[in-house]
C-alpha cells in the first residue's frame, strides 16, 4: 500500500527555521492599519499632501489624513452617511502600468511583471527628491509595515514551526531573485535614469508597499496604487467589500477613469472612514500583506500539502484521476478552525494511500466512477493508512513549536505585546489550533473504523449479497 505523503519543509537552525506552506492564527485587531511600524509624515506634509490631490482634480470633501491610533488614516470632518463618496482620484493620480510606459523609464520596463515595474518607478521618484512631481505622496509613505517581510531574524524566529515563516521566507526569496534580474538587465546598466544606488533592502520596500496598499481588485496585471484613497484602514466588523469602492468614467462621454471610494457605514464626524479590506484572506496572509491579525475563526486556516509520490507503482494511473477530479500532482487543502474538512481532502487521500487489494479500482473500467468511490471509505487498511498519516503529520508539525496553546494564551492576556510579538502569538497559537482540530477529527475517524461500510459491503448489498443487518444472502438453484 503507497502511503499518503503531507510535506512539510525541513528544521532549520534558528532563528529562520521553516515550517509547512501557508497560513494560520488570532488575537484582537479592532482597526489595523498598514502605517503602525514607521514614524508618521509630519503635519506640513499632511498638508502638502492634501493639497497636492485638490490641485491635480482629485477630492476628499468630508475627510482629511491624520494621525490615528493604528498610525496614518482618513479622519471624518463630519458626519457622514452610509455608502458616501469620501475620496475621488482621478487616473493621472494613480500609479499603474500605463503610469511607469509614459515615463522615462518606461522603455526600460516593457515586458516586466507590473509589480517589479512600478516598484522600479517609486524607487526612481524617491530618488529624484524635490524634482520627483510625486514627492507629496512619496513623503507620507510609511517606511516599513508590520508585514512579516520587513521583520529581523530575532523577530521571525518568534514565528518559528510556522506556516506563515515559510510562507515569508520564500517572499524575500523571490522579492530578492526579482531585483537581481532587474539590477543586472536594467538598474546598472541605466545609472543615469536611476540617480543614486537601489539595493535590496529598497526593492522589498517597494513590494511591501504595493502589497500593503493596493486594494483587493487592483491586483496582478491591473496593480495600482490610488494615493491619498490608500489611507483607509481596514476594520473587521465591516463585513462586506461591495460599497468601499469602484471606477467609473467622468467627463464627455466618459472617458476619464476616476476611483471613488465610499464609507461603507455610517461614520460620525472626529472617527476614521474605515473599510473591508478583504474577506478572503486568512490571518497569515494578513500579517504578510499588511500587518496585522484578526480574531476571527474563520481567518484561522492550515494548509495541509499533499502529494502523489513518483515513486508510487501506480503514480501515473492516480495522477489522471487527480487530474481528471480538477486537482494536481500536489494538492493543498485549507482546513479552517471550526469548520469541516474540505469536501475533496478525504478523496485525495485514499486515493493516494490505494494500493494492494484495492488497487483494481484504479482500472480503467472503473476511470468515471471512481472519485465516487474515493468519496466513502474504501477499506479499512485504506483508512486507517490515511488517519495514522494524518495524525504523524500533525503530531510532527506541533513539535516543531517552541511554545504550546496554553503558553501563548497566557502571553496575550499579558496584555504587554508590541505589535509584531501580538502577531506573532497570535499566529503560532492559532495554527497549533488548527492542527489540533485536525488531529481530533482523524482520532475520532480511527475510534470508528470497525463500524464504517467499506467498498465490498456496498458493492455486496448492491447485488441484493447482503441484508439489511449485514448478512449474507445464499441462493438457492
Amino acid at each position: 500500500m503507497a502511503l499518503p505523503r503531507i510535506i512539510s519543509p525541513p528544521r532549520l537552525p534558528s532563528p529562520l527555521i521553516l515550517s509547512s506552506q501557508f497560513r494560520k492564527t488570532t488575537v484582537r485587531a479592532i482597526l489595523q492599519s498598514k502605517e503602525s511600524a514607521t514614524s508618521l509624515p509630519s503635519d506640513a506634509s499632511l498638508v502638502d499632501f492634501s493639497n497636492w490631490l485638490l490641485s491635480k482634480g482629485g477630492m476628499a470633501p468630508s475627510v482629511k489624513p491624520g494621525p490615528v491610533p493604528e498610525g496614518l488614516g482618513l479622519i471624518a470632518q463630519r458626519d457622514i452617511s452610509r455608502n458616501e463618496v469620501v475620496v475621488e482620484v482621478p487616473k493621472k493620480l494613480w500609479i499603474d502600468a500605463d503610469t511607469v510606459a509614459s515615463s522615462e523609464i518606461g522603455r526600460l520596463c516593457g515586458g516586466l511583471r507590473p509589480w517589479v515595474s512600478i516598484s522600479l518607478f517609486l524607487l526612481r521618484e524617491r530618488a529624484l527628491g524635490d524634482a520627483s512631481p510625486w514627492k507629496p505622496y512619496l513623503d507620507v509613505l510609511p517606511s516599513s509595515t508590520d508585514s512579516t517581510i520587513f521583520w529581523s531574524e530575532e523577530e521571525l524566529s518568534q514565528i518559528q514551526g510556522t506556516q506563515l515563516l515559510s510562507t515569508t521566507i520564500g517572499v524575500k526569496e523571490y522579492v530578492q531573485s526579482e531585483f537581481a534580474k532587474v539590477e543586472e538587465e536594467i538598474i546598472l546598466k541605466s545609472k543615469n535614469l536611476f540617480p543614486g544606488s537601489i539595493t535590496y533592502d529598497d526593492f522589498l520596500w517597494a513590494f511591501g508597499i504595493l502589497r500593503s496598499r493596493s486594494f483587493s481588485r487592483l491586483r496582478g496585471d491591473n496593480l495600482a496604487l490610488i494615493p491619498f484613497a490608500d489611507l483607509i484602514n481596514h476594520n473587521p466588523d465591516i463585513t462586506s467589500e461591495d460599497l468601499a469602492w469602484e471606477i467609473k468614467g467622468k467627463g464627455l462621454f466618459g472617458r476619464d477613469q476616476i476611483f471613488t471610494l465610499r464609507a461603507p457605514l455610517f461614520v460620525k464626524s472626529g472617527e476614521q472612514v474605515c473599510i473591508q479590506y478583504d474577506l478572503e484572506k486568512s490571518n497569515a496572509e494578513l500579517a504578510l500583506d499588511y500587518g496585522f491579525i484578526e480574531s476571527n475563526m474563520n481567518r484561522e486556516t492550515y494548509t495541509l500539502t499533499l502529494e502523489i509520490a513518483e515513486s508510487d507503482p501506480f503514480y501515473g494511473d492516480k495522477l489522471d484521476i487527480v487530474e481528471t477530479n480538477g486537482l494536481n500532482e500536489t494538492a493543498y487543502f485549507d482546513i479552517v478552525l471550526g469548520q469541516t474538512l474540505t469536501p475533496q481532502l478525504l478523496p485525495y487521500l485514499r486515493l493516494v494511500a490505494l494500493g494492494g487489494t484495492d488497487a483494481f479500482l484504479l482500472e480503467s473500467i472503473f476511470r468515471n466512477t471512481i472519485w465516487g468511490h474515493l468519496e466513502l471509505p474504501v477499506s479499512r487498511e485504506n483508512e486507517e493508512a490515511i488517519c495514522r498519516v494524518v495524525r504523524d503529520a500533525c503530531k510532527n508539525a506541533l513539535s516543531a513549536y517552541d511554545t504550546s496553546v496554553e503558553e501563548d494564551e497566557r502571553l496575550m492576556e499579558s496584555g504587554n505585546l508590541d505589535s509584531r510579538m501580538k502577531i506573532a502569538v497570535g499566529i503560532r497559537a492559532g495554527e497549533k489550533r488548527v492542527l489540533q482540530q485536525i488531529d481530533s477529527i482523524f482520532r475520532n475517524r480511527e475510534s470508528e473504523l470497525d463500524g464504517l461500510e467499506y467498498y465490498q459491503e456496498r458493492r455486496l448489498k448492491d447485488l441484493g449479497l447482503v441484508g439489511d443487518n449485514g448478512e449474507i444472502i445464499f441462493w438457492e438453484s
